[in-house]
């Protein structure tokens, strides 16, 4: 993957990834307009009078709050329905494992209606560009989409059906990200330039930089004021929560952070700590790959952190190297217990002792009934962090001690191989280009999204 060091903070996103944007309005979660009106007015209400022309006294006829009204809208004339909001909320509700607080789908469903308008605007402004995708490249993604569950399009169906989504939902959001990418690429991407002079720029910084550490690190962002500021550290503590307890940092990004890297569920790439504002910085370099911290203080929010890796720049990393590995595993009957597994893992243990090499596992395996299955180009990175330190210092022929569970069974693994890391060297400058033009084609998107958004006519039920 060609490395992001060079791009700026929070404006990273790649048209190729074939999402779309999703800009959040998370300040408002959970907020009635009642709410919002009387922060406007409330401490610095001098200012906001000034900018919006407020009445000094104010007075709210009727109610109107998000969170009770039905989540039905007529977006120019395209209506959605109650159902399309329930089916994109349930695709989100699986993505997390369907593990989801009652009252966070209450906040998930404002969110998933402000996308499905993006998403509905972004559709018709390609039309109006003479820009219609066809139905059978939107089934070819759908087919591709069923094939990352290794299930057939027919059958990816029926598991939506059962999960209270559909492939229409699907199908409708593959047709805006198509839609969306294809009217940037036209209208935007070929009146953007970059110098070599800017190019050039970069590789100095890069090679300047080289051996320092580097950090692939997620975020989500939510904007705060003064008057808002705690009605967004709960959201942000809540939005921990739900990840802590098993939710996907990408999904809650996806849906809630308000910076441009939502649609790409929050993925910053590698930057260096002196790329990331001071207080991030900070936290960056206190935590683990894994953990996530927040919510932290920055210009105009809240951030919460993700340390997805961590690594040297334009240095070879040894956890980059592939290997060939055999696996040989056995599994335990049902109803093993945990005295009778301990011995069977032993009994496992003192045969792989035996091996010598891969060429005798398939032998070793036979014998005590093992299943052995072959494994190239596995990435050490890509292996759980327990196995990863113990394979870096296996040699060719070794095998790593037992691992396992009751459930799993036993098992090892056995290099039979190994491909070190070649020198990390700088990215061309044609790569650095292309990813300079993608920063601000993504720029000028914003802008434009937020100019359809402006000239909308949109109603609510």
């Amino acid at each position: 993957m060609l490395p992001l060091v060079f791009l700026p903070y929070r404006i990273r996103h790649s048209l190729r990834s074939g999402l779309r944007m999703a800009l959040a309005s998370s300040a408002l979660l959970g907020m009635g307009v009642q709410g919002v009106v009387a922060q406007i007015v409330d401490d610095g209400g001098e200012v906001a009078n000034q900018q919006l022309n407020l009445p000094d006294n104010v007075t709210v006829f009727g109610k109107s709050d998000p969170n009770v009204r039905k989540a039905t809208a007529i977006i120019n004339g395209r209506i959605l329905t109650g159902t399309d909001i329930d089916q994109r909320l349930a695709l989100i509700i699986t993505a997390n494992g369907g593990k989801v607080e009652e009252e966070e789908k209450e906040r998930l469903r404002v969110q998933v209606l402000r996308n499905l308008i993006d998403e509905t605007l972004q559709i018709q402004e390609a039309a109006a560009n003479d820009i219609r995708i066809d139905p059978a490249e939107v089934q070819q993604s759908y087919e591709r989409v069923a094939a990352n569950f290794r299930l057939s399009p027919e059958q990816f169906e029926a598991y939506l059906r059962t999960q209270g989504s559909s492939a229409a939902s699907i199908k409708r959001q593959i047709e805006g990200e198509l839609a969306w990418s294809r009217l940037l690429r036209r209208n935007i991407q070929p009146f953007v330039n970059v110098s070599e002079d800017e190019v050039k720029s970069v590789v100095d910084r890069l090679n300047a930089a080289k051996g320092s550490d580097e950090y692939r690190i997620g975020e989500i962002y939510l904007s705060a004021t003064p008057e808002n500021r705690p009605q967004i550290i709960a959201n942000a503590r809540n939005i921990i929560q739900q990840i802590q307890q098993g939710g996907s940092f990408p999904a809650y990004a996806r849906q809630f952070s308000e910076a441009s890297t939502a649609a790409v569920g929050g993925d910053l790439g590698w930057v260096r700590p002196a790329q990331l504002p001071p207080e991030l910085a900070q936290a960056a370099a206190e935590m683990q790959v894994g953990q996530i911290a927040g919510p932290i203080e920055t210009v105009g929010g809240m951030s919460l952190l993700y340390v997805m890796d961590k690594r040297k720049v334009l240095t070879a990393d040894p956890r980059d190297s592939l290997l060939s590995l055999k696996q040989l595993s056995v599994l335990f009957p049902k109803g093993t217990s945990t005295q009778q597994a301990s011995a069977k893992a032993a009994d496992f243990a003192a045969a792989i002792k035996e091996i010598k090499g891969c060429g005798q596992a398939n032998e070793v395996g036979a014998r005590i009934g093992a299943d052995v299955v072959d494994n190239d180009n596995v990435a050490i990175r890509d292996l759980p962090p327990q196995l990863q330190d113990i394979l870096l210092n296996l040699q060719v022929g070794e095998a790593t001690p037992p691992f396992g569970s009751i459930t799993d069974g036993v098992r090892v693994l056995i290099v039979c191989g190994r491909d070190d890391p070649a020198s990390a060297n700088a990215p061309n400058a044609e790569q650095i280009q292309a990813q300079l033009e993608e920063e601000r084609v993504n720029k000028r998107a914003r802008i434009y999204l937020r100019d359809l958004r402006r000239d909308a006519v949109i109603e609510y039920n």
